[in-house]
């Protein structure tokens, strides 16, 4: 009888493993602000980490499931590849796929980017097909009566961020979304002006333990308090970590279905 356990448990645990590193979800969040008009909303489908992930098919489904999504603005939080990627040809089929049906795509850089010798190559692919690459800079986007200040870094992790440069000239009256791929960016001086942070970089975790959740991510070591969600930094401002698509090192997930996030800004009060 234990033997059959044994072996229950275990087949369970690796078809979980396996749903959750090969198929994904779409995470929806909202955030709400009195620097949004009322009775208008402003939406953002982010993509992290993907690390040169193949969904079945070439990411068909995966990219069909994208643009389906009414976004106002596309972003991507770096890691598009991974640093051992050695041809970009599926990572730039996948992005060219996404600009058909989204106009506004915006991307900053991740570590594992920095790490490749094809970066450069990456970038100059991304730019050719009019990505808007923020890495510290910024811009403004307006969307009917809704005006949001958009920024970016460079990778964190590399030294390659510049947040003074990024936030440089921002109205602080319209609300400032900031792009980083490292969620440490909120220990940076600066980031306090900013009403909403998006990253990834964690993978959440990439496997995660009950009761325990994720047992140790990039640059914050065992036991991290920012894996995964959404973090009240005060004063209405938050950190959203999305957990990515891809994965690194280990290619599994538990636990932490690969996923990437319809996030949605609107009013204090209702729409």
């Amino acid at each position: 009888m234990f033997l059959f356990m044994t072996a229950g448990v275990t087949l369970g645990i690796a078809a979980k493993i396996y749903y959750d590193t090969n198929f994904f979800r779409m995470n929806k969040i909202e955030f709400q602000s009195n620097k949004i008009p009322d009775g208008t909303e402003f939406t953002i489908l982010q993509i992290s980490d993907l690390h040169n992930k193949i969904f079945h098919n070439n990411n068909e489904e995966l990219i069909r499931t994208i643009n389906k999504t009414n976004a106002n603005i596309v972003v991507i939080t770096g890691d598009l590849i991974d640093r051992r990627t050695k041809n970009l040809k599926d990572v730039l089929y996948f992005v060219q796929k996404i600009m058909t049906a989204h106009k506004n795509v915006f991307y900053v850089s991740g570590n594992h980017e920095w790490g490749n010798q094809h970066c450069k190559q990456l970038l100059d692919g991304l730019e050719k097909r009019n990505v808007i690459i923020l890495d510290n800079k910024n811009t403004k986007i307006v969307e009917g009566r809704a005006v949001i200040n958009l920024a970016g870094v460079a990778d964190v992790t590399t030294k390659q961020d510049n947040l003074k440069k990024a936030l440089q000239g921002l109205n602080k009256d319209h609300f400032t979304l900031l792009l980083s791929h490292n969620p440490c960016v909120i220990k940076k001086n600066g980031s306090h002006s900013v009403d909403l942070i998006l990253s990834g970089h964690t993978h959440g975790g990439q496997v995660r333990i009950p009761l325990i959740g994720a047992l140790i991510v990039p640059d914050q070591g065992l036991f991290p308090k920012y894996a995964k969600g959404v973090f009240n930094l005060g004063g209405n401002r938050h950190l959203y970590i999305d957990s990515g698509l891809g994965t690194s090192r280990l290619p599994i997930r538990f636990l932490n279905q690969s996923q990437f996030s319809l996030i949605k800004i609107t009013n204090n009060k209702k729409v």
